[in-house]
């Protein structure tokens, strides 16, 4: 007992743990007790056993668990924290409840769980119990069924999930346990109990017998709807209610209630989707294919079986889709029809609303196929149709369900019950119901004639139906007459557009729905009327017509048969309208002789009552018929011709002109008499202006008149043209496509005869509307323009292709090699092409093009982009059926990255669009769908092409709507120009939806979001544009007025090649710039040449402009205070129009104004003339009218028409220099509303309108302060337009240039950011300006540029830093155009002071004003700089004056000597030539060859390279690189930087092609730097890069892991030893000093980087004793003393390695050794040298050796190394020689001691070495002769320099020796050391020569401070511009083999740029010759 004694103290809680059973027993019920005493559910009590309760149901001793069940289910039923437990212990009871063997313990367990789905964890409870029925334990699969059956009976369907439990079911029927198979019998019969049938399909698979048994059982099932008995916590307030209902007796009620609760299930929901794609045979597109049947057959049996699956897992379908309907629509085998339609119904069935998207393409299909007689076949179309048509009416999403009611509706109304009923069968009572009273609502618009109409089966309601079945033509009416659910959407458009053309065009195919047709077949009373018999027609005739009349008819006298027509005449004058039997009497007139009357009286009044009866009767097509015929035969007579045609006007009013015209022309053109078919065309081209040209089938007209043009009879092709004449005024300028292939001379006739109509509008229809009731009238008028748009675009006849788009074709396009997928584009490219005009059916190559849309290659999607466009335009409106399978992909490109991309699918877009109109692709959700990508692109290109688009339509679809949660995202987005553009759209958004459905759509956001996009909502209402007018308004408007716009779709696309005239009205943009509603069209088409031809010289004459008093002012206020528009918009839209219009007819002339605002381009340019001639004379009034003149102007650069657009700049020039002549300033107003659209015309793509714009810009900144102008530029390099950017940027480069920095708007940090950003453009053009411009700011500003443009992309900052080298190399000609084109930077540049302030910035214009100078004038690159040609002039005029010692002459020579060099900042250097453009080809040649090195495609770099390496391996033709070397280098290490940076980072990228560059590269490089005369011409800081990339790749591990990669390291290292020993000495040293300063000075350079540098620098220092006389140490040592003011000694120190200051001490303590004290004297480049550590450290140095050697070293001595006195002793020299053999023997040293004993034989000539050679092998005597011979002929030829005579020590380097015979600069080849302090030191030892003193020079503050910054360069690499053009100019004169020049003539004028001519460098070199001597 004493163990019971220890637990029964513990806590309960502990108990419950505790490792003893009685223990935990003992805990379990004191937990229990706690449990039900506890009274508040949220008592913190409850906390405490939550960690426990899993382990009260898991106890491991049943007894105890027992008890642990029990309190665990009263915790669970009471603790309100019991939720949080449910995983656990549901799993727990699971597992180790339900397997016990004690019903009890399962009894708690399934209690448990019903009692956590009553706390409201169903879902939690559910997953875990479906969790255990994969368990192997049978027990706990029944228990767990049990529980769900439980569940499921208490709470219901609405609780308990299905889904899932239905899904399992079918396999717990298979169990071989029968206790599992009961169970899940017993829960399937629970489950049907509350699902019904929807239970049936999931469950059609199992074993029959057990179908069988639930079938049984569920028959005994109660049929009332169950209710659930058990409620969750929430409900159960509603369980009281319902007990108490059930005490009341209130069942039914209840019952009632009930119903509701339970939801109606989808038997649909509960199956599992299966994917049927994958599981298609592998063959099976081959085999629908086949040629055989029985394939063709076994291919869709598999897919039948598929499709039987109900429902199916979305994919892409379209292929099957596809393959399915070609076999409907194409196979000749009807059950292969029947098949199909079979698995089209399946698919339907089985994808129910995501079949919505092929709907549209296989309806049209399948109801041309329902003409098929078979009645299997027909069944089956049927059963295709109502699954594709019917599944809407269960469509999830309401909106759906109820269009699918109401076009059910309308069609029960339309066509009976009776008709619509059989389809209806399946459909529950609810939904009928629903129909039913759909169709109740319907109100028909022409009452109950439709319904008449179609139970006599008529064809009206579709005239398109011939007498098909009578089912297809139900069919057939359905679905036309509802086409509102969505995929039937396209259904009725294909069908309305297409037979009712061909059969009869009196209901021209229109957009409008049957339903309008229909109103329109009856208003016009089209009578149709059976023919009748003769007799029956006799019988009617003599009931109507005096009886003498019909005998007399055919009596053989001429006078008898008159006088019977009279009394015919008479007759038919006196009958009413009803009574009249048409038909009966037109047969009489008919009968013989009829129409071969032979007396023309006869005839004549015969044909007045053929006209009289089609006027006064009901006049059928059957009556036309029988006298048409006569007519046509009569047309041509002579006398009777004119009547013949009144008949046929008067029966084409009565039959409608299109079907009379056919009828006519088929007649006329079967006959062979040329009069008649001259006259018939005669006839119809009046017609067509009476009628209007509403419904006329083109297509056949055009193929006679085809016939009629090629007719030997000259009346008959002048009657052809004149048709065509009139037909082009309502079809525009794509008539001229038909024709063509017409012989040249026809062509030029009809040309002629089109130009006659340009600019007239068509005249109102007269005819054709009189029969019709007013309202009719209304409604004709504004519908039929819409038809004959339509009708236009189908006149085109279109080319099949399908059968071009072959297999091998389309598997071409999706090939891997990209070259054969653009192969694949360029064939479907020439396809489109040679066909013009195509059918839809483009076979497989929708999806083929949709599959490139996003290629990887984006060359390829441009050229996708491309061929859709031309798709577009080929196929016309019927694109419209792709919009959704490829238009849609085409939106998703507007999100690619590259800016070119996005441009061409906006374009693409736009071309669809126009042909499509909107609606397709604002249906449906796809459009939602892309707006919902996060892809910042993707959304502002969207959303600003829906800005553009939605304000332009009428009306939207509702799907809209769908669209407006992520448009509220992206006004949150974290791009800046995604909220910008979803600001734009707003209001459009909301013009279309109303600000209620906006706000509403505001209620899911956050809060936080919801604020602001409420108050942006708040600001869009006020700007919400109003919707555009419908055209209905204009109803009295003359319909043919309209047409023409309506024609312009079909007009657009073939605008370019009509013909050389642009036509007035090419295209709806610009018919909307022009501005002219098509009603004021019409009347001015009237109006205006009456007007003028009445009054034409009085009306012009008084002055064009009228001044009108504060008129601006008034207008201005007006646009401020918003009772105007804002003249602000992407296109103009007619509201801008008109206002204009409004504003200018006070202030302009009438008749000007009218010219104006004509519709005809050619008025324009005539206002535009006018507007020219009157601009000196009225110059007031043009002022006064100046913002509606640029507003108007504005407008014009939205024509289209180049020669309007010329006028206008030419008018725009004139205007502005007459501005500033008149000192005028331009509005803010006035600027803000033309800048922007002026700079819109920058990007035209002809060079001559760029010019014209950016020489307007020019002059508009003498009238408008160009800071100003600023802003306006910089946005226009936002445009999409490359060539627009590309100019603006370089307008914003003039602008800085001429005006300086304070243009730059904001701030010039600001601008400068974003222009260069467009560095990293796409476009090449863009991004030179970008850099152009950037340099320009360089020019003007130095370095401070970089601080300005902040941080840049590694690669753009190295174009910049490589552009801003290379500008130093340009040709600084001054610009000859400048001056004309900016007058004001003339006018600055007056004085010689203003000439030297701004004389920089001028000369070191920006590229683009060199370009425009060099290519309208290469003579200017001959010019030389002003600057320098006075200095020359006056520098020679004045030498008289130096040999006096006059200190004020002195000093005035001085100036003038210095004033050149003083006057460019150094970053602004004059530009050394570059002859490029005067070179042979051989230059330019090789800069092409070293462009493509740096080429990002590595074939073409090894190209290049091989190129250069061939000249490079040919002595003779090495020579031609001089001068371009620097230039292939940069190309060099730009690629070694690209292969680092990307290549070898490319996966994709084969790595021996990497190899293969770089070896390459490496083979080229060692090829150039054998060669030393080339070798010699690197600057150094291209040393410096080239070094660094060297270095990089020898450190790439990445290398070393290549197969080659060792090779490749060796190589370099070989490299690189010869890059050290052949280039320039000076150069590589200093570069390699600078190296290691950056190095150093990086912290992210690896200190194995530093390290190679450092060795490179003991290699040099190694090279010293050779090279220190070609060196130029005064560079060397100013290197030395800015990395010692770098990295002071204490710096170096602190350095991890001791290396670097090891190298410094060595490399000077080396050069004190050799140079002894004089080193002294080369420190000559270092201000303040006092200061500089380098000099202290030296005079150490020096010290030291001084100390050592004892006497100080002879100045003759050119090799500090050998300092032997000559007076040495035998020993001592011995002793030397030793040393020196040493050296020889040592590997390292070899080369020095070498050196050295060359050095020592030529000055010791007679030194005996005999005795040192005789001890050494034969091999080592052999080496050293050797070694002394190659270093002989290396030395050859370099003449030593002589030290100058009288001219004291530190004159040694800055002055030029004058006795050398070669003039040669002093220790230097390159020259490209001298900066301005080399000049500053030569002016001190001028200024102590002529005894003045070095301090005065405060007088010449500019001097110093100029100097000041050069004294000390930056650290720069290649940017070093001073060096750069210093080489260049060498590099030049050497190209131009003026070899004996020396560089240091130029010295001595600073960086003076020489010319080309060889004349004006000799008579340079002549000049500075005198100049010398004289300072001698």
């Amino acid at each position: 007992m004493g163990d019971d004694s220890e637990w029964m103290k513990l806590p309960v809680d502990q108990k419950c743990e505790h490792k003893l059973w009685k223990a935990r027993l003992n805990g379990y019920e004191e937990s229990l007790k706690i449990f039900q005493k506890i009274k508040d559910e949220k008592s913190p009590e409850w906390s405490k056993f939550l960690g426990l309760i899993k382990k009260f149901v898991t106890d491991s001793n049943a007894v105890v668990q027992l008890k642990g069940l029990e309190a665990a289910l009263v915790y669970v039923e009471n603790a309100h924290v019991a939720g949080k437990t449910t995983g656990e212990v549901v799993s727990g009871v699971v597992s180790k409840v339900f397997n016990q063997p004690k019903a009890k313990a399962k009894e708690l367990g399934i209690e448990i769980c019903l009692m956590y789905i009553e706390i409201e964890k169903g879902e939690a409870v559910q997953e875990e119990l479906l969790k255990g029925l994969d368990s192997k334990n049978p027990k706990i699969i029944v228990a767990c069924i049990e529980t769900l059956r439980k569940a499921l009976s208490e709470f219901g369907s609405k609780i308990i999930l299905l889904k899932p439990i239905i899904k399992v079911l079918p396999k717990l029927f298979e169990s071989r346990e029968k206790a599992v198979r009961d169970e899940a019998k017993l829960i399937a019969v629970e489950i049907y109990r509350w699902i019904r049938d929807a239970l049936r399909p999931p469950l059609q698979n199992i074993n029959s017998v057990q179908l069988k048994e639930l079938e049984e059982e569920w028959v005994k099932l109660p049929t009332g709807a169950p209710r659930p008995t058990r409620f969750l916590r929430s409900q159960q307030e509603l369980e009281a209610k319902l007990e108490q209902q059930q005490s009341a007796g209130g069942d039914a009620e209840g019952g009632g209630d009930d119903g509701d609760e339970v939801p109606q299930i989808d038997a649909y929901e509960l199956l599992e989707a299966v994917e049927i794609l994958s599981k298609l045979p592998k063959d099976f597109y081959d085999k629908i294919e086949a040629k055989k049947w029985q394939e063709r057959k076994e291919a869709l049996e598999a897919v039948e079986v598929l499709v039987k699956n109900p429902k199916l897992e979305a994919g892409d379908y379209a292929d099957l889709v596809k393959a399915l309907k070609k076999v409907v629509g194409k196979d000749t085998n009807v059950m292969l029809v029947a098949l199909a339609a079979k698995c089209l119904t399946g698919l339907a069935v089985g994808l129910r609303k995501k079949f919505g998207q092929y709907a549209g393409h296989v309806v049209p299909t399948i109801l041309e196929k329902f003409k098929e007689k078979k009645p299997h076949v027909v069944q089956a179309l049927q059963e295709a149709m109502d699954a594709i048509f019917l599944t809407h009416i269960n469509d999830s999403a309401p909106e759906v369900r109820d269009a699918a009611f109401e076009a059910l509706g309308t069609a029960l109304k339309v066509v009976g019950e009776k008709v619509v009923n059989p389809f209806l069968v399946d459909v529950d009572k609810l939904k009928l119901d629903k129909i039913k009273e759909c169709s109740e609502k319907v109100e028909l618009v022409h009452g109950k004639k439709a319904g008449l109409a179609a139970e006599k089966k008529e064809c009206k309601p579709v005239p398109g139906r011939t007498a098909a079945s009578g089912a297809a033509g139900d069919k057939d009416t359905k679905d036309i007459s509802a086409p509102k659910p969505g995929p039937l959407k396209k259904a009725p458009a294909t069908k309305a557009g297409g037979p009712p053309k061909k059969g009869k065009p009196t209901a021209p195919g229109g957009p409008g729905s049957a339903g309008t047709k229909n109103k329109k077949g009856l208003e016009t009373k089209e009578i149709v009327e059976p023919e009748l018999s003769l007799e029956v027609c006799e019988e009617k005739a003599s009931a109507v017509l005096p009886a003498t009349c019909i005998q007399l008819l055919d009596s053989s006298n001429w006078k008898e048969r008159l006088a019977c027509m009279e009394e015919f005449q008479k007759a038919v004058e006196l009958m009413d309208r009803t009574d009249m039997p048409c038909q009966a009497l037109v047969r009489m007139l008919a009968k013989k002789p009829g129409w071969k009357e032979t007396n023309f009286q006869v005839m004549q009044m015969k044909l007045h009552i053929v006209a009289l009866i089609a006027q006064k009767g009901n006049f059928s097509k059957t009556s036309a018929q029988i006298v048409l015929d006569g007519l046509v035969d009569k047309i041509g007579d002579v006398k009777c011709g004119n009547n013949a045609k009144e008949a046929m006007t008067a029966i084409a009013e009565a039959c409608m002109l299109p079907w009379t015209a056919e009828q006519v022309m088929s007649m006329a053109f079967s006959q062979k008499n040329p009069k008649n078919q001259s006259e018939t065309l005669n006839w119809l081209s009046n017609a067509i202006k009476e009628f209007g040209f509403s419904g006329l089938n083109v297509k056949a007209f055009i193929s006679n008149v085809k016939t009629a043009l090629a007719a030997t009879n000259p009346a008959v092709r002048t009657s052809a043209i004149t048709l065509l004449g009139v037909m082009y005024l309502y079809v525009g300028p794509s008539l001229r496509m038909f024709f063509e292939d017409e012989k040249p001379a026809l062509l030029s006739q009809i040309d002629a005869e089109f130009e006659k109509m340009q600019g007239q509008s068509p005249p109102a229809p007269t005819r054709g509307i009189s029969k019709h009731s007013t309202s009719g009238a209304d409604e004709e008028d504004g519908d039929e323009p819409d038809d004959g748009g339509n009708d236009v675009v189908d006149l085109l006849p279109r080319t099949e292709i399908s059968d071009k788009i072959t297999s091998e074709l389309v598997s071409k396009i999706g090939d891997k090699n990209w070259k054969i997928r653009k192969e694949g584009l360029d064939e479907v490219a020439g396809i489109i092409n040679e066909a013009k005009f195509i059918q839809p059916n483009i076979g497989e190559l929708p999806t083929a093009l949709k599959g490139r849309l996003n290629d990887s290659n984006k060359i390829l999607v441009q050229q996708t982009l491309n061929i859709l466009q031309q798709l577009a335009v080929a196929m016309g409106p019927n694109i419209k059926q792709h919009v959704k399978n490829l238009g849609i992909p085409v939106i998703t490109v507007l999100g690619d990255s590259k800016n070119n991309v996005r441009a061409a699918a906006l374009a693409t877009v736009n071309a669809w669009a126009e042909q499509t109109g909107m609606k397709e692709w604002l249906e449906g959700e796809d459009l939602s769908e892309e707006l919902k990508k996060e892809n910042p692109f993707l959304r502002q290109e969207l959303l600003g092409w829906l800005a553009e688009k939605l304000p332009t339509l009428r009306s939207t679809p509702t799907d809209l709507i769908l669209c407006v949660p992520h448009l509220y995202s992206c006004l949150e987005d974290r791009n800046g120009d995604v909220r910008k553009k979803a600001q734009d759209a707003l209001p459009f958004f909301m013009m279309h939806l109303g600000y209620e459905k906006m706000a509403k759509a505001t209620g899911k956001l956050k809060p936080t979001s919801k604020d602001q996009v409420l108050a942006m909502l708040e600001k869009a209402k006020a700007n919400m544009p109003a919707k555009p007018a419908a055209p209905a308004k204009a109803t009295s408007k003359p319909a043919g007025g309209s047409a023409p716009a309506k024609f312009q779709p079909a007009s657009a696309p073939v605008e370019d090649s009509v013909s050389g005239t642009v036509e007035p009205k090419p295209d709806p943009k610009k018919a909307k710039a022009l501005g002219i509603s098509s009603k004021a069209k019409s009347a001015q088409g009237k109006k205006v040449p009456s007007k003028t031809s009445l009054k034409d010289d009085e009306d012009k004459s008084g002055p064009v402009f009228i001044v009108v008093p504060n008129g601006k002012e008034q207008r201005m206020k007006d646009e401020k205070g918003l009772k105007v528009l804002k003249w602000n918009f992407t296109t103009p839209r007619d509201e801008y129009i008109e206002q204009l219009k409004t504003q200018m007819s006070s202030c302009v002339a009438k008749w000007l104004q009218d010219e104006m605002f004509h519709s005809d381009f050619q008025h324009h340019n005539k206002a535009l003339a006018v507007m020219v001639d009157h601009l000196e004379s009225e110059k007031e009034g043009v002022i006064g009218c100046l913002d509606l003149i640029l507003k108007w102007l504005t407008l014009r650069f939205f024509d289209t028409n180049t020669s309007v657009l010329m006028k206008a700049l030419e008018y725009l020039k004139l205007l502005f220099t007459l501005l500033s002549e008149e000192e005028y300033h331009l509005t803010e107003n006035e600027a803000s509303s033309f800048i922007p659209y002026l700079i819109l015309k920058v990007g035209e793509p002809k060079d001559v309108i760029r010019k014209d714009v950016r020489a307007i810009l020019n002059r508009m900144c003498l009238v408008y302060p160009a800071s100003k102008m600023f802003p306006f530029i910089m946005e226009g390099t936002k445009s999409k337009n490359s060539k627009q950017r590309a100019e603006c940027l370089e307008e914003l480069g003039c602008l800085v240039e001429s005006y300086g920095m304070n243009v730059c708007q904001p701030t010039p940090g600001k601008a400068l950011k974003e222009i260069a950003i467009h560095i990293g453009d796409r476009d090449n053009a863009v991004r030179n300006a970008a850099l152009n411009t950037i340099v320009t700011v360089y020019n003007v500003h130095g370095d401070q540029v970089f601080k300005l443009i902040g941080t840049l992309s590694e690669k753009d900052m190295s174009m910049l830093e490589e552009r801003i080298k290379r500008s130093a190399k340009r040709p600084a000609a001054a610009p000859v155009k400048q001056v004309e084109e900016k007058p004001q930077r003339t006018q600055s540049i007056s004085s010689n002071a203003n000439m030297l302030r701004k004389g920089p910035a001028e000369d070191m214009s920006s590229k683009l004003n060199q370009a425009r100078s060099m290519s309208g004038h290469p003579e200017a690159a001959q010019m030389v700089r002003r600057e320098f040609q006075l200095d020359l002039d006056e520098i020679e005029n004045d030498n008289g004056t130096v040999r006096c010692e006059m200190p004020e002459l002195v000093q005035h020579k001085l100036d003038d000597i210095f004033e050149p060099v003083l006057i460019p900042e150094p970053k602004i250097r004059a530009v050394s030539p570059h002859f490029d453009d005067m070179h042979s080809n051989t230059a330019s040649t090789i800069n092409f060859i070293i462009s493509q090195v740096a080429s990002g495609d590595i074939n073409t770099s090894i190209q290049a390279l091989t190129q250069i390496d061939e000249v490079l391996r040919q002595e003779d033709k090495a020579e031609a690189m001089s001068g371009h070397i620097d230039q292939f280098l940069i190309a060099t290490f730009m690629q070694l930087r690209l292969v680092y940076n990307t290549h070898m980072a490319d996966e994709k990228l084969d790595k021996d092609e990497i190899i293969k560059l770089y070896s390459c590269i490496i083979g080229n490089m060692i090829s150039l730097f054998q060669i030393e005369s080339l070798a010699r011409e690197a600057s150094t800081g291209v040393l410096k890069d080239l070094m660094h990339g060297l270095i990089t790749l020898m450190l790439d591990s990445r290398i070393e892991d290549l197969e080659e990669g060792q090779q490749v390291i060796r190589s370099v290292n070989l490299l690189v030893v010869k890059v050290l020993e052949k280039s320039d000495q000076t150069n590589i040293l200093s570069a390699l000093l600078v190296l290691l300063q950056d190095s150093l000075l990086a912290t992210a350079s690896s200190p194995k980087f530093s390290e190679l540098v450092m060795k490179c620098l003991w290699r040099m220092v190694r090279l010293l004793p050779d090279t220190i006389n070609s060196i130029n140490l005064d560079r060397i040592l100013l290197d030395i003393h800015i990395f010692m003011k770098v990295f002071p000694k204490e710096k170096l120190k602190q350095c991890k390695s001791e290396f670097p200051i090891r190298t410094l001490k060595t490399l000077l303590h080396t050069l004190c050794k050799l140079k002894g004290p004089k080193i002294l004297d080369h420190l000559t480049m270092i201000d303040n040298k006092n200061e500089s550590e380098l000099e202290a450290h030296l005079c150490r140095m020096m010290k030291h050796s001084m100390d050592q050697t004892g006497s100080k070293s002879d100045k003759e001595t050119e090799k500090g190394a050998s300092r032997i006195d000559e007076k040495s002793s035998k020993a001592k020299v011995n002793d030397f020689l030793a040393e020196i053999f040493k050296k020889i023997g040592s590997k390292e040293n070899t080369k020095e001691g070498l050196a050295e004993l060359y050095e020592y034989k030529k000055k010791y000539s007679d030194a005996d070495i005999e005795p040192f050679l005789k001890n050494s092998s034969q091999f080592f005597q052999s080496y050293v002769e050797r070694g002394l011979r190659v270093i002989e002929m290396e030395r050859e030829g370099k003449g030593r320099i002589p030290t100058s005579t009288g001219i004291s020590p530190q004159m040694e380097v800055t002055c030029v020796p004058a006795p050398t015979s070669t003039v040669s600069s002093t220790g230097n080849t390159n020259g490209e050391e001298v900066g301005p302090s080399v000049y500053l030191e030569r002016l001190k030892i001028l200024r102590q020569r002529c005894g003045l003193d070095n301090t005065k020079q405060d007088d010449r503050p500019p001097l110093t401070s100029l100097l000041s910054k050069p004294a000390v360069p930056t650290v720069a690499s290649s940017t070093d511009m001073l060096h750069s053009k210093l080489s260049q100019l060498r590099e030049s004169r050497e190209q131009h083999q003026h070899s004996d020049l020396d560089s240091n003539q130029t010295h001595s004028s600073g960086s003076m740029t020489t010319s080309s001519s060889t004349a004006n460098i000799d008579d340079l070199k002549k000049r500075l010759e005198r100049i010398k001597s004289s300072r001698k």
